[in-house]
């Protein structure tokens, strides 16, 4: 399959690298909103203007768009599955229903494929989600995120006027995470269960109490949980924050039995070194998948609800069940 990479940040370049390494794809091309002279990437695959993807119509299979949710993202994706099929990784959980019906009317229409929010949460978190209340369904299901860089809520408050870089760390709370896991079925706010610790380097200037009352109010993002807000210098954060760690658990906790007598707890956990390098990779695999949907007729956008297993994978259905099943 011929993949190309709309967007060349963390995630696009995390792309670049898992599509290198799956042995079913190549990588034709990086279309950046920059000046492509600016742009080099690491296997030497050719920069090109974003303007010009209209001329590749007949080139790319799927095209991954590596954008931000803010902003991006609601944008691009539907404009550009009106001549490509398209991939993202939009992480805005309340804005999922009204993205997919955008993008579901523009793949439509054009006879294209897509598939939105592919990632680790939404993506293998929604999956756990998934099918663990389908085997638990007396049950309760717990996410918990972190500790670790959220790139989207990173991205969301490097948007906001006056703020020239931003780290956002996304914490659990422990009391929260260990009544979960002791089974105590606890009902709990999204405040009860994490902390926000936002790293923030302002311009020269800029209002700082301003810009913590834009972050600690934004809808969706930050004004349903404890923020904390602190400035420091771009030395600061290129030192202390350079890495972007990330990961969580999704937990089922439930019970079986004529009067629930016997209790089960599902657990579903990931430790990143590299939220973007982890995400690229979930979307590469998915890029295969709508790759194979579209090979067989289908158009319109998809979830990875949507997606068999097995045409996550490069094995064929008999390599699958010797070595998986």
């Amino acid at each position: 399959m011929k993949l190309a990479i709309y967007g060349y940040g963390n995630l696009g370049r995390g792309v670049e690298c898992a599509a290198a390494k799956a042995q079913d794809a190549e990588l034709v091309g990086v279309f950046t909103r920059r000046d492509p002279t600016s742009v080099k990437t690491h296997s030497g695959v050719p920069v090109y203007p974003a303007e010009t993807i209209g001329s590749f119509k007949d080139k790319i299979d799927v095209l991954i768009i590596c954008g931000g949710s803010a902003t991006d993202l609601p944008a691009m994706t539907p404009a550009l599955a009106k001549d490509f099929n398209v991939l993202d990784s939009f992480d805005t959980h309340a804005s999922i229903p009204e993205h997919f019906e955008k993008v579901d009317a523009a793949a439509k229409e054009s006879g294209h494929i897509a598939l939105i929010s592919a990632g680790w949460d939404p993506g293998m978190f929604s999956l756990n989600r998934l099918y663990a209340s389908a085997v638990l369904p007396d049950g309760q299901d717990y996410t918990f995120w972190g500790r670790g860089v959220s790139q989207g809520h990173s991205d969301a408050i490097r948007r906001i006027d006056g703020v020239k870089d931003a780290r956002q760390y996304t914490v659990p709370v422990p009391e929260a995470l260990e009544r979960v896991r002791r089974g105590e079925n606890p009902t709990l706010t999204v405040r009860e269960k994490h902390t926000r610790e936002c790293y923030v380097v302002a311009e020269e200037g800029a209002d700082l109490a301003r810009i913590e009352r834009e972050i600690k109010e934004m809808p969706h993002y930050f004004d349903e949980y404890d923020t904390t807000v602190t400035f420091i210098t771009q030395e600061e954060l290129d030192r202390d924050h350079r890495g972007i760690p990330h990961g969580g658990e999704v937990i089922r906790t439930g019970s079986t039995g004529w009067n629930g007598e016997n209790k089960h707890v599902i657990e579903y956990s990931l430790k990143l070194d590299s939220n973007p390098e982890f995400t690229a990779s979930v979307l590469v695999a998915f890029a295969r998948a709508l790759d194979r949907k579209f090979r067989r007729g289908e158009t319109g956008c998809r979830t990875v609800f949507d997606i068999a297993p097995a045409d996550l994978s490069p094995l064929s259905p008999e390599e699958l069940r010797a070595k998986m099943l």
